[in-house]
């Protein structure tokens, strides 16, 4: 009698997609410091997939030539902006921590100041503290300065993925289609949650950085704060921190105000600050960024912090949709293995 042979065909797939996995992780380990260079492709060619299809398919334009065009939009839109905003604080934050007279000075009016204050008085405002503070600080500034080299780099990958992603836009979706094992409305789901998060967070958090830190700005100098374009600046790029927020930058401008002997002008600062730089995230999330997508805030607070330790930067898009793919992905389950489907599957067997 022989023995009843093993179906070798669950074996052979479970070994295929072992090899592919493997062969992910080892692609994926190696070009790990090319990561947000495609990660700001992927951001980018989502940005510009409607209108680069419709100028490409609709008015017949040249593919190639196309994506120059907004390879070139890029640079001067996002690219060098950025790089002014960064060639502009860096030397503004190396003076500042270089200046330490002038720090100790700022920070024993604000210690004395705060000694007999309620809830200030608590804070730990000792001469260890704050030298505690400017090392950690000043850590940072190496960094940043090693990484300029890093960021060229995936710039230029950005450009050059981004070139190749939009010229074969059309096959390369239809492949990764393919690749997916789901059914048309999973797949209509998972690019859809993608679409929006990149959206909702690769404008939305600009647009938010970019009005609180002018009206900041503005504040500022109305209240006769000294270097108030860097600080309305950093206020700006804080509206990245969760929680948080504007306030880790206003907060303590005000206290050094008011320390300053100022107190008209602290108090209307903190007034101004608290309900027109606050307020304006409320104003921006009902209006402008609500168009964009109605992201619930959970996910982008704790989304935001994820992303920040995985990806750096790009993680204020990406990790909010790392975040979102796990309720994405059990509708895709529910889709595909709930009983909802399994109803219908039993309802097209009958017919």
């Amino acid at each position: 009698m022989r023995a009843k042979q093993i179906n070798n065909t669950p074996i052979n797939q479970i070994m295929l997609i072992l090899i592919i996995l493997l062969i992910c992780i080892l692609i994926f380990k190696n070009l790990l410091y090319y990561l947000p260079g495609f990660l700001g492709a992927i951001t980018l060619y989502i940005l510009f997939r409607s209108s680069y299809f419709s100028l490409t398919e609709g008015r017949k334009w040249n593919k190639s030539l196309t994506s120059v065009m907004y390879i070139l939009i890029s640079i001067v839109f996002i690219v060098l902006p950025i790089w002014a905003i960064v060639d502009y604080l860096a030397p503004q934050l190396s003076t500042f921590l270089t200046n330490t007279d002038r720090m100790v000075d700022q920070f024993n009016l604000v210690k004395e100041y705060m000694k007999d204050k309620p809830l200030l008085k608590d804070i730990d405002m000792s001469d260890e503290a704050l030298l505690a503070f400017v090392q950690r600080l000043t850590r940072y500034i190496p960094n940043i300065v090693n990484s300029v080299v890093e960021v060229v780099i995936n710039v230029v990958v950005t450009l050059f993925v981004l070139y190749f992603m939009q010229v074969h836009g059309k096959a390369m979706e239809k492949a990764i289609e393919r690749a997916i094992p789901f059914s048309v409305r999973s797949k209509n789901e998972i690019w859809n949650e993608v679409n929006l998060m990149v959206r909702s967070n690769a404008l939305g958090i600009p647009i938010l950085g970019i009005c609180q830190g002018l009206v900041a700005m503005l504040g500022y100098w109305i209240f006769g704060v000294e270097n108030f374009v860097l600080l309305g600046v950093l206020t700006g790029v804080a509206s990245i921190v969760p929680v948080l927020g504007t306030m880790t930058i206003y907060v303590p401008v005000t206290i050094m105000v008011l320390a300053s002997g100022e107190t008209a002008s602290g108090i209307g600062l903190a007034i101004y600050c608290f309900f027109l730089v606050g307020g304006i995230d409320n104003i921006l999330r009902f209006t402008i960024l609500k168009t964009l997508g109605n992201v619930p805030p959970m996910i982008t607070v704790f989304g935001v912090l994820l992303g920040l330790n995985m990806f750096g930067m790009l993680g204020l898009i990406f990790g909010p949709l790392i975040l979102s793919s796990v309720g994405v992905l059990i509708k895709v389950y529910s889709n595909e293995f709930g009983r909802q489907s399994i109803d219908v599957f039993t309802q097209e067997k009958e017919e």
